[in-house]
């Protein structure tokens, strides 16, 4: 089943397709690492699910059939796990989930900055907020479709509470669409009151998935973002015309997702834990390791590890549009 915070795996597999979930495990910046099963995989990229077996390590794959059926509950939101192994994700890897107030106020300020005014999605009021009756107006110069196409990035995004306000991710508690406050979110908001047919709406909500990016290092942490930002673009369509999407499109959502929310390590821009040491000969001819130059020299140019790519949607032509994810931070 699915809850309105906890989106299960298995919910997603029966009352969606299995090609919806294998999507939103795709590991698109693992194609220049080697691969060993002929699948690309975001991997755990943590050591919390080990008790579980030999395929639950650090370096391995998360695959549908280890988050399913009799596995169903493996992946839960912080908020739904234990207090102990909250704390040990606190001091193991700095996990650290901030309030929606919180977001919403820094989300504010992002939208002051573009639009030129104060609390144009909402007016905050303590740990809570009011939004907007009446519909965006935009600055002159700027329309909606500006402020859709516009890029926006959560760093170390967690569960993405900065991109989406399914729920409070320090409560749990579920928001509805109409009061949810993450930078996709806004940007759907406006879709839906720019839009009228449902192709109107699908192209225009694509460029805002399209136009939104995160990175995370755990495995888990980015499966639940991922399925947060697809379940956001589908409960924003059922605001709008009352029904689900057709399959074909929460497809496309999902693999827009895949490549724009990417496992990452945040200081050296590569898959975590994916630089090693390289194997050198000293003047003698001997053998030697030598460590990761970008490692030993702390230059996240120089890491000799699996650099993460994304799609630059905006990029012409298309071939041109995988880049380094570094590349992407130019803009």
């Amino acid at each position: 089943m699915c809850n309105e915070i906890d989106i299960r795996e298995d919910y997603i597999a029966r009352e969606y397709s299995p090609e919806v979930l294998n999507l939103l495990l795709i590991d698109h910046g693992r194609r220049r690492g080697d691969r060993t099963d002929g699948h690309d995989h975001i991997i755990w990229a943590t050591n919390s699910y080990q008790r579980l077996g030999e395929r639950y390590g650090f370096h391995l794959p998360i695959t549908a059939d280890l988050i399913t059926g009799q596995a169903g509950r493996v992946i839960m939101p912080r908020v739904a796990k234990s207090c102990d192994v909250q704390q040990e994700r606190v001091r193991d890897r700095a996990e650290v989930f901030t309030p929606a107030w919180v977001c919403n106020a820094q989300n504010n300020l992002v939208d002051e900055a573009w639009f030129g005014r104060k609390n144009v999605f909402n007016t905050p009021s303590g740990i809570t907020w009011v939004s907007t009756a009446d519909p965006i107006v935009f600055p002159e110069g700027r329309t909606w479709k500006d402020y859709v196409a516009d890029l926006r990035l959560e760093i170390s995004c967690g569960e993405a509470p900065y991109l989406t306000s399914r729920y409070d991710a320090a409560t749990g508690q579920p928001l509805p669409v109409g009061e949810r406050v993450g930078l996709f979110d806004r940007k759907l908001r406006v879709v839906n009151e720019n839009t009228a047919t449902t192709g109107q709406w699908l192209a225009a909500a694509q460029w805002a998935l399209k136009s939104t990016y995160g990175f995370e290092w755990q495995g888990d942490s980015l499966l639940i973002a991922r399925e947060n930002l697809l379940f956001s673009f589908v409960d924003a369509y059922k605001a709008k015309f009352g029904s689900k999407p057709q399959l074909r499109s929460v497809c496309y959502a999902a693999y827009i997702i895949s490549w724009n929310l990417v496992q990452m390590d945040g200081l050296k821009f590569v898959v975590p834990e994916s630089c090693h040491d390289d194997q050198q000969l000293d003047l003698f001819g001997v053998a030697a390791q030598a460590p990761c130059p970008g490692c030993a020299k702390d230059s996240s140019r120089l890491h000799n590890g699996v650099h993460t790519i994304v799609r630059d949607w905006h990029r012409r032509p298309k071939e041109r549009q995988i880049v380094e994810f570094m590349q992407l931070l130019k803009q």
